[in-house]
């Protein structure tokens, strides 16, 4: 019996458009100034682990702007570019630039899992910082409240590889026979069933992930009954 039910956000709970155009925008227009404002500080080890990545070691903060812009624009799951982002847009969510926005089907349906004794988590390339803000800065009302705990690539590692998976399953403490992953992306799928968990797919539609056998496939949170 499922106890556990671990959410992904980008194409499963929240538009695609809304996580690039939104929270990339904000992030892309801000970086520059970021950097340069923080570069002693906050940034400092960004900067760092940028120059590194890009095996640039002596790029000046205009270049390693231009370095975290160009990832940004190829989807580049970079631990230094979400680290950036997260700081950078939880200045967003609380001044109201920004917002969580989740399909409509997404919060009825979590808080009636809440309700019936689920344990809720999300695992998401975005960082913790910025899921946790998506989440209570939700646009319609704040849902944090619903969420037990939250996973990034820095916390528990790329979603693609198993052994993220077997890493959250023994942080929360759940088997892994009694977690469902939801997920839009077919390679997430398929590493959670390598580490045990059950999966559902999430297409929706305009969302870029098509559907890939042998998962089940869902478009909506509705249509899943949870125990």
């Amino acid at each position: 019996m499922i106890a556990t039910v671990v959410i992904d956000i980008e194409g499963t709970t929240s538009p695609t458009r809304s996580v690039r155009e939104d929270l990339y925008g904000y992030t892309r227009a801000r970086l520059p100034e970021w950097l340069a404002e923080n570069r002693t500080a906050a940034a400092a080890p960004i900067i760092a682990a940028t120059r590194e990545l890009a095996g640039r070691p002596d790029a000046d903060t205009d270049e390693v702007a231009a370095i975290l812009r160009d990832w940004l624009g190829s989807d580049v799951k970079a631990e230094p570019l979400k680290a950036a982002q997260g700081i950078i847009c939880a200045e967003g969510f609380r001044n109201g630039a920004l917002h969580g926005e989740f399909f409509p089907d997404v919060p009825p349906a979590i808080a009636t899992w809440h309700a019936a004794g689920l344990r809720l988590y999300v695992y998401s390339s975005g960082s913790v910082r910025n899921q946790q803000d998506w989440f209570t800065f939700a646009r319609g009302g704040e849902l944090s409240a619903l969420i037990s705990g939250y996973f990034d690539l820095s916390s528990a590692g790329p979603k693609r590889e198993p052994a993220s998976y077997e890493k959250i399953a023994s942080a929360i403490g759940t088997p892994a026979d009694r977690i469902l992953f939801l997920s839009d992306h077919p390679d997430e799928l398929d590493a959670a069933v390598t580490a045990g968990w059950s999966v559902t797919g999430v297409h929706r539609p305009c969302e870029p992930n098509p559907p890939r056998p042998p998962h089940h496939w869902i478009s909506s949170f509705a249509e899943l009954t949870l125990p």
